[in-house]
């Protein structure tokens, strides 16, 4: 059997679509967008048409869409932008963000004496909206910024937008959500969330590494952190990545075409792994609650102990089956996960994150279920 990819949380593989209109692009449409000539023209309505074409799907205006080289650069636009230019100083975000969020509030708490609270979590790891009211209440004297992420990208706990977006107008604090795991798999109303600020990387999406985009409500105004040119209507400087752009734009439309058949299929396969592996392994079970209110693509599992404790993640790559023990951004770190140490998880356990697309398939998990068959009971029958 080819390589089975279970870590679609980390990426996503390129769908064909994607390629071909990045070729078609990359081919035809070489001119700088900053140009004032006809092939630069031509480049610039390249970028403008996919910047419309993103806007729409989150029922953005287009003047609000930033495009960024992903994630980690717009969640930090946000967060050091927020207190040189909106006057933040105060920081709310949660122990299991991102690095990309939470190392970034650190930072800026250590360099500019900015207050960084962050909100406790249930047992399950997910977000506590009362101890998050309370943290709003006791500083009502501070200009606070809320940074929670929309999904967990280690045990795929989601947030209630619309809850936290009405609780921080309450309290009128600006909040910023971190969106890279669950844009192009849920829709996204951006007036009806009365929302600041929304964070993506196309990647996760089928779409091209390399770039993404940020949300900025009409309302904020911020300068750029990237200086040095006036592109991105001088939010961002440096050329437009335009092959990168409309492969974003391209994936977000094959995502939103096909939401509802795509979501219905991937939780089927997440379902299926999670009734397998209850019938099958004993003292099984799970980081994060994926039968409750959990992103559909993401299953962490915590294994019981046994024998292959330290080589069970080398095991699933050599068996041909990619899976990642944490965050595969931070892939390198001899830490451990600090979201599984965040919710108190059995860190003496070994926990494997499983992640899904639209192109894996149930015999995909047959064999994989078969293969930790056959280390957890000696048992390789389905």
């Amino acid at each position: 059997m080819n390589k089975i990819y279970l870590d679609n949380a980390a990426t996503t593989p390129l769908d064909p679509e994607v390629i071909t209109t990045m070729l078609e692009v990359m081919k035809n449409t070489y001119g700088n967008p900053s140009a004032v000539h006809a092939i630069g023209r031509q480049a610039r309505v390249v970028v403008e048409e996919a910047r419309k074409k993103v806007a729409s799907f989150i029922h953005a205006a287009p003047a609000e869409v930033f495009f960024t080289s992903g994630g980690t650069e717009a969640n930090n636009m946000v967060l050091r932008s927020a207190v040189k230019d909106l006057g933040v100083n105060h920081i709310i975000t949660s122990p299991i963000e991102h690095h990309a969020v939470i190392d970034t509030a650190e930072l800026i708490h250590q360099q500019n004496n900015v207050l960084l609270s962050l909100v406790k979590l249930d047992g399950s790891g997910s977000v506590d909206l009362v101890h998050l009211e309370e943290i709003l209440a006791t500083h009502t004297d501070k200009k606070t910024l809320v940074s929670l992420m929309h999904a967990n990208n280690e045990i795929g706990n989601l947030l209630p937008l619309k809850k936290v977006a009405q609780l921080c107008k309450k309290y009128g604090v600006y909040f910023h959500s971190d969106t890279v795991q669950t844009m192009g798999h849920y829709t996204f109303d951006v007036r009806d969330l009365d929302i600041d600020f929304l964070t993506c990387s196309a990647h996760k999406f089928h779409g091209p590494k390399g770039v993404g985009f940020l949300f900025v409500n009409q309302n904020v105004q911020l300068k750029p952190i990237i200086t040095g040119g006036a592109q991105e209507r001088n939010m961002r400087a440096g050329t437009e990545n335009i092959y990168g752009i409309v492969g974003l734009a391209k994936a977000m439309e094959i995502a939103y075409q096909h939401l509802d058949e795509h979501q219905k299929y991937i939780q089927e396969l997440k379902t299926y792994l999670i009734e397998k592996l209850e019938q099958n392994i004993a003292g099984i079970s799970f980081n994060g609650n994926p039968k409750g209110d959990s992103l559909y693509t993401v299953l962490n599992v915590l294994f019981p102990n046994s024998e292959m404790d330290e080589m069970l993640l080398f095991n699933f790559d050599i068996e041909g089956v990619c899976v990642s023990g944490g965050s595969a951004c931070s892939s390198g770190s001899n830490t451990g996960s600090h979201v599984l140490r965040a919710i108190n998880a059995d860190m003496n356990k070994p926990s494997i994150r499983f992640s899904f697309s639209k192109y894996n398939t149930k015999e995909e998990l047959d064999y994989t279920m078969n293969l930790i068959k056959n280390w957890f009971t000696g048992s390789s029958k389905n």
